[in-house]
Order: structure tokens, then C-alpha cells, then sequence
């Protein structure tokens, strides 16, 4: 839990059991990605002590078979809860339903930043804008960073620009839209997605709070800046947003990971908690191989379950996704492929053990262990 308030956090034993194991990661509802982790310890832990017991001494079985019958015991038990969990219906409504577009652009990074990527992009966003506002969605989502311009009123009116030519779109259709971009603060940049509603009014910006170190900023960076620059092929700095940010669409309130956020489940936790009602994740991992883009799928699965929301995921290269709050991925885009798509999601008031209480386990099984440890020294 400490380490998962520092900038670096992505190695919990829990992350292996996603996306496929979804019984067992169910017990993320109750108290977070480290109910899982401990349900592995424990089990593993269990069989651990029998093969050590077994091979320090064979003639003592009963304690070789007193933890292995523990551990199927123990595993058993943790996956059926998970199960029970995992079955409990949705209860859909259609007063909560909305139709969401998604638009994966597939602008390569290379390019990206530079006026022939831009051209692309705007090229790109504006076809699927306009492909999914005739298929009758009432929002549409965008990735990280899609259109990577300023997004301020001055470029908004200007139709020579990406924002503005985009912008325009807007107006003709009336359809609104989430879009990533850069946002302006204090003299820098911000990774922002912004919310606009269908008369094109900016309703909501949420920027970016947890920055890839080294990649978005500097840590120590008065110190260390001198020996080491970024990645980012920005020339201002980006900085984080603040960490109790509310995002509210025209569609209702929502909780939101840009990117590299979604490794942090406290991040989307609070935002479950202040009312966020569904799950948006908008990413570029186009700088990544295949494998690295299923795993922050992976961790976006994890997040809709702990929070119990419907997941909107949309990303520059893949994998763009449509997850329900069971962790099922009803849809997933292809991988370095221009796509669009509309789906039905829903709002969801619920809030799980883990949202109202938070991470209560470790610092439970942290006193037990005290108590435990004093104990046996004491007496």
C-alpha cells in the first residue's frame, strides 16, 4: 500500500490472474487489488510450508498434509466467494443506458507530434466523429492525447487548426465528445481530456495526475535534470493535475485514467466514491510492443471490477475495449488499426466494500502480524 503511493507501481502478484481469472479477482470488490495478492500469498504460502515440511523431513506427513489439504482448502474457498461475486446480475436499466463511440486513431508516434501526424489524426477523428454520430451514439470517446494541440477558445475558432476544424464538426453534429489533448496551466502543458457537450461548449477538463516519471517529468528534477532529460519530445513541461479532480460529462459524472493511471486502483477508487459513475480510460501505447498493451487492458479490467463500472477504453494503437463490471470484455479492438465502434454501457451508482472502506486488509493483517510477532516473543 505504500509503495502504491509512489510514482512507480505497476508489480502486484495480483495483476497475474487478470483478465482471466475473473472469480478470483472479484475480491478486489472488497478491499482492492491486495485481497488478491493476499489470496495468493496464502495459498502459495500454505503449499510453500508442506513442500518444506516434506522435504526436511519425510517421515513427518501429517504436517506435509495438514497444509497441503489447507492450501486446496484456502483456494477453494477464495475462488468461490470470488464466484458467488462474479455471478451476481448487473440489473441493467434502460434509464441508465447510453450509446458511446469509440475512436482509435492509430496515429504512430513518430509522426504524431509533427504537422503530417496531426494531419492524420485530424483526418482520422473527424471520419469516425462523423461515422458514429450517423450510427446514432450520444457520446464519443477519444484516446490520450488525440488531437496534440492546445485545446484553448482562441484555437477552438480558429479553423485552420486541428482543434478548430474538429471543433467545427462538433457544431454541425451536435453529438458530444471526450477528447484528449493538451491543456494549459501555469505556463505548461497539461494531459487533459476535456468534456464537450453537443452545442460545443467545454463542460469539464480532468488532467492528467500520475505522470510517467522520466517519460512526462523529472523527479527531483532541480537535482536530477542536470544529468537526465525526458522522453517526452515536448519542449514546455507537462504537470500533474490535482488529485480530487470531478469530471462531469453531459452524460453524467465520470472516473478517468489517462494512461499510465491505471496501474493506481486508489486513483479510481476516490473517483468511485465522489459519484463517478462509469469508467473512461483513454491511452497511447503506441510506443510500446503488443505485449504491454494487454496488460494495461489487463489492469483496466481489474479496475471495473473493483469499482463495479462499465469500462470505455480508447487507445491510439489498441487495445480499445468495451468491459462490463464483471471484468467481461464484450469488445477489443485489433492492434495498430485504424477503428470505430458503438456500444450500450450504463451508469452505476453501486459502491463496493473496497470503494466506501478502501484498502482495510493490509493494514488489518500488518496489526495481526504485530500482535502475532509480540506475542510469540513475549510469551
Amino acid at each position: 500500500s505504500i509503495w502504491s503511493a509512489s510514482p512507480l507501481w505497476w508489480p502486484p502478484l495480483a495483476y497475474t490472474q487478470s483478465p482471466h481469472n475473473l472469480a478470483i479477482l472479484h475480491l478486489g470488490q472488497l478491499s482492492g487489488p491486495n485481497a488478491v495478492t493476499a489470496a495468493i500469498v496464502a495459498v502459495n504460502g500454505l503449499f510453500a510450508e508442506g513442500g518444506i515440511a516434506w522435504f526436511q523431513n519425510r517421515q513427518d506427513r501429517s504436517t506435509f498434509q495438514r497444509t497441503f489439504i489447507s492450501a486446496i482448502a484456502l483456494f477453494l474457498s477464495l475462488h468461490s466467494l470470488g464466484w458467488i461475486l462474479y455471478n451476481r446480475p448487473l440489473e441493467n436499466s434502460e434509464s441508465t443506458a447510453f450509446k458511446v463511440g469509440i475512436i482509435q486513431g492509430n496515429i504512430p508516434n513518430e509522426i504524431k507530434l509533427y504537422p503530417g501526424g496531426i494531419e492524420r489524426a485530424l483526418e482520422g477523428y473527424v471520419r469516425g466523429y462523423d461515422r458514429l454520430s450517423e450510427a446514432g451514439v450520444e457520446a464519443i470517446l477519444t484516446p490520450e492525447t488525440a488531437l496534440p494541440v492546445l485545446w484553448t477558445p482562441e484555437n477552438l475558432l480558429d479553423e485552420t487548426t486541428a482543434v478548430g476544424h474538429f471543433y467545427r464538426s462538433i457544431l454541425e453534429r451536435n453529438i458530444p465528445v471526450l477528447v484528449g489533448t493538451f491543456g494549459w496551466e501555469k505556463g505548461n502543458f497539461t494531459n487533459s481530456l476535456v468534456a464537450v457537450n453537443g452545442q460545443g461548449k467545454t463542460v469539464s477538463r480532468y488532467d492528467k495526475v500520475k505522470l510517467v516519471p522520466l517519460g512526462e517529468y523529472i523527479p527531483f528534477e532541480s537535482f536530477l535534470g542536470k544529468f537526465i532529460d525526458r522522453l517526452s519530445p515536448l519542449d514546455a513541461h507537462l504537470i500533474p493535475g490535482k488529485p480530487g479532480q470531478i469530471f462531469d460529462t453531459p452524460f453524467g459524472r465520470a472516473i478517468v485514467g489517462i494512461c499510465y493511471e491505471s496501474a493506481f486502483s486508489e486513483h479510481f477508487r476516490r473517483q468511485a466514491a465522489a459519484g463517478g459513475e462509469f469508467l473512461l480510460s483513454a491511452s497511447n501505447n503506441a510506443h510500446y510492443a503488443e505485449s504491454m498493451p494487454a496488460q494495461h487492458h489487463a489492469q483496466d479490467v481489474m479496475r471495473a471490477i473493483e469499482t463495479d463500472r462499465w469500462a470505455i477504453r480508447a487507445t491510439n494503437t489498441g487495445y480499445s475495449a468495451i468491459v462490463d463490471p464483471h471484468g467481461r470484455t464484450l469488445w477489443k479492438s485489433g492492434i495498430k488499426t485504424y477503428e470505430t465502434h458503438a456500444d450500450t454501457v450504463y451508469r452505476r451508482q453501486t459502491r463496493t466494500l473496497y470503494v466506501r472502506g478502501g484498502d482495510w486488509l493490509t493494514p488489518l493483517l500488518l496489526g495481526l502480524g504485530i500482535a502475532w510477532a509480540i506475542g510469540r516473543f513475549c510469551w
